[in-house]
């Protein structure tokens, strides 16, 4: 496939954002397995869902890389950290997340130098989303520390 007019910075974002998209699809499908075995049904529906959410963002950046005319391709997926208990799991994925926020951050400051309103758009609302998901996280982390003391 070619490119045309595509600035390979944001070409390098749109990698990294696949792969780390995938990573989360990876990382919140396997958490979810594993407190199912812990007994914990809710929250393995919820970390399902959160794959799902992850998986979408994966297809769009796909999509986006199509209609840019280049082919996808996630250089490697991260390994998975599982904790030992839901507090050290979600404090992972709060980190995780916040990988995803500073890359869509990067992606969206380098677009608004290059004057790639575009893509830039396309960056800001990927990172809105994660911002609002490390919101949530946030609120779970801290609902689960109040019920562990």
């Amino acid at each position: 496939m070619f490119h045309i007019n595509t600035d390979e910075r944001v070409l390098g974002y749109l990698g990294r954002a696949l792969s780390l998209e995938l990573s989360a699809v990876q990382l919140y499908s396997t958490q979810s397995m594993l407190v199912a075995s812990w007994g914990l049904t809710d929250v393995a529906d919820k970390l399902r869902a959160e794959s799902r959410e992850e998986m979408g963002h994966a297809e769009r950046i796909i999509s986006r890389m199509l209609a840019l005319g280049v082919a996808p391709n996630a250089s490697q997926l991260r390994p998975v950290r599982l904790g030992r208990n839901l507090q050290e799991l979600l404090q992972y994925d709060y980190a995780f997340e916040n990988e995803l926020i500073s890359l869509y951050d990067d992606a969206t400051r380098h677009c608004v130098s290059v004057a790639d309103s575009d893509n830039r758009l396309f960056f800001e609302a990927l990172l809105n989303e994660e911002k609002a998901h490390a919101a949530d996280l946030t609120q779970w982390i801290q609902e689960v520390k109040s019920t562990e003391t």
